[in-house]
């Protein structure tokens, strides 16, 4: 399967109705999509409706991205932590009440170490997910220390790597982050590092190696969905259908790649 995030730009306050979006990801050829799961950046409220959009559509729910406005905050002893740590558990919950298997979680950044009141909450959140057969996908950024930590720390099945290819090659180029954590890879998200924000650029339009990339990935034995987290900010020229359009044969480019 091929797919692609779905909050990708088209306006501040998202101009093309997520219905109708879907409805063009659909046309593009993707089978899958990532949910922003948040009213932030822009997307307002009734977000989960999303889900039943983009069924409708004939897409795949791969995972929710969960939201990231309070990733520093995790380990805080105060309201602030209480928050992040509550929202992650309706994520849980949401996930279980929508069917969506999947959860994707940034970590704070490594100048924010995870403490023990960080690791409990975690743990609770993990374990809350097992109990639902939910699994919970961190993500590489900053945060690498951090990301180790809770790597050693939880080896349940429900807990995996999400895999940034951008973040990587921005934040820690030097550590083969798929041989570390390969073998519990469970979401890709792969974008180029190139462009006026160097991140989220369609892939081959930017500076990584991809053959490199996609040839780790399938070394993994990874089994998941060639899924995009682009962004439209290099591409304002071109249609929100030509776009996905240009997006889906870059995908399909790299999904042709994962061979070992």
């Amino acid at each position: 399967m091929i797919g692609i995030y779905d909050c990708f730009g088209y306006g501040e306050g998202y101009d093309v109705s997520f219905e109708e979006r879907y409805r063009l990801i659909k046309n593009a050829g993707f089978d899958c999509v990532m949910l922003w799961w948040s009213d932030k950046f822009g997307r307002g409220r009734g977000y989960q409706k999303d889900v039943q959009f983009a069924r409708n559509a004939g897409l795949y729910i791969e995972n929710i991205h969960t939201p990231v406005h309070q990733q520093n905050y995790l380990s805080l002893d105060n309201l602030d932590g209480e928050s992040a740590f509550q929202t992650y558990l309706q994520c849980v919950k949401d996930c279980f009440n929508y069917n969506i298997s999947t959860m994707v979680i940034h970590l704070p950044n490594d100048e924010y170490l995870i403490n023990s009141l960080g690791i409990k909450r975690l743990e609770s959140i993990i374990n809350n997910a097992g109990e639902k057969n939910i699994r919970v996908a961190f993500e590489n950024l900053g945060n690498i220390n951090n990301l180790a930590l809770i790597m050693d720390t939880f080896h349940s099945k429900n807990v995996g790597y999400c895999y940034d290819s951008c973040h990587h090659q921005n934040y820690t180029p030097s550590v083969d982050l798929l041989k570390v954590y390969g073998n519990r890879l469970m979401a890709l998200h792969l974008q180029d590092n190139g462009g006026k924000h160097n991140q989220h650029q369609l892939p081959f339009d930017g500076n990584i190696d991809w053959i490199s990339v996609m040839k780790k990935i399938a070394s993994t034995g990874y089994q998941g969905p060639t899924m995009l987290e682009p962004m439209n900010w290099d591409y304002e020229h071109l249609s929100i259908q030509q776009f996905l359009d240009l997006a889906y044969q870059k995908a399909k480019k790299l999904d042709a790649m994962r061979i070992i």
